[in-house]
């Protein structure tokens, strides 16, 4: 397909835009990255109705989103039946503008769907998705390796918004848990550490050793884990300074990571909510580079990413974590 040139009528379609389309379904970190990207958008442009198509997995974190004004749930787990009635609801709706900040064939054609003028795409869409759209964002300046949030921030030229971030992603509270006491104190003393990630690849396995350290070499401290999966420490925990809410819903992870603690974790979904929620993070990577994936950015005073020797998490040692940590702490004085 080929795609259309900027020009007179794009600039009036900009100055005239009133409603947007996000196609972003999944994963977790990338909802994340295109939160804080359509904040932008939205304090930049907030005559527009932004409306947001996600999997309902994570359709929670968006409806959080008080700039959001509506969502579109994707049934992905009722098959294509589902997936045909989206199509529908979509053709049926008129839109100014479209992005699709997935880059996939599935959001391809959901883009495909929806009536809009504009269908703005991502430069690396994948699986044949390019064909369904008219534009593309342009593609980072410079080479080597972009982080995922610098290639989606180029979707704001097509609304005529120069691309920044700002800090921090603003999510309204959600539901109380009886577990947020736990959190009434120094938030420098306070960690929360996730355990698990999407791939298994990317989970570093010594959670345990690091937690022992750090409940031997920090005074008072309380710490609380995290996971996808049901786990816990093979090492003793003072009972009343740990917290294990492993296993626990996705709204409940969603509030745990959100709250006034330091993060340590794999390269995952909750270490970038958490870093867009403005807490200090420190990152563990082994496989996936801190330069794509990291807490953005990684220059933030903030924000620290630990790499395992030679990219083999089992051999990154939890001594050399703890420093880390204690060097981010530092910081934070």
């Amino acid at each position: 397909m080929e795609l259309k040139k900027s020009g007179p009528d794009t600039s009036l379609r900009i100055l005239c835009m009133k409603t947007l389309l996000v196609i972003k379904p999944s994963s977790l970190g990338d909802i994340v990255h295109a939160l804080q990207v359509v904040q932008t958008l939205a304090r930049e442009r907030p005559e527009c109705r932004i409306t947001w198509v996600v999997r309902e997995r994570f359709a929670g974190l968006v409806q959080a989103a008080p700039f959001v004004h509506e969502v579109i749930i994707f049934r992905r787990r009722e098959g294509w039946g589902a997936f045909w009635r989206l199509l529908r609801q979509l053709r049926e709706r008129n839109f100014d503008l479209v992005w699709d900040m997935q880059g996939l064939l599935r959001s391809g054609v959901m883009t495909a769907a929806s009536r809009a003028p504009e269908k703005w795409g991502r430069a690396d869409a994948r699986e044949g998705a390019g064909m369904f759209y008219n534009r593309r964002v342009e593609r980072p300046a410079g080479a080597g390796q972009h982080h995922a949030l610098e290639i989606l921030q180029p979707f704001l030229k097509s609304a005529g918004v120069t691309p920044r971030l700002d800090f921090p992603l603003a999510l309204t509270a959600g539901p109380a848990f009886p577990w947020q006491n736990f959190f009434a104190h120094d938030a420098r003393r306070t960690f929360v550490i996730f355990t698990d990630s999407r791939g298994a690849e990317k989970e570093w396995p010594r959670f345990s050793e690091l937690t022992d350290l750090i409940f031997k070499s920090i005074p008072d401290c309380r710490v609380a884990w995290c996971a996808g999966k049901s786990v816990a420490p093979d090492v003793a925990v003072p009972a009343d300074r740990f917290l294990n809410l492993t296993g626990c819903p996705m709204d409940q992870m969603i509030a745990l990571v959100r709250q006034p603690a330091i993060f340590i974790g794999n390269d995952s979904g909750p270490m970038h909510l958490s870093a867009a929620s403005g807490n200090p993070v420190l990152a563990i990577f082994g496989p996936t580079s801190p330069k794509r994936f990291g807490p953005f950015p990684l220059t933030a005073a903030k924000h620290r990413a630990v790499e395992a020797p030679d990219g083999q998490l089992a051999q990154l040692e939890p001594a050399a974590v703890l420093v880390a940590l204690e060097e981010l702490r530092a910081r934070l004085l």
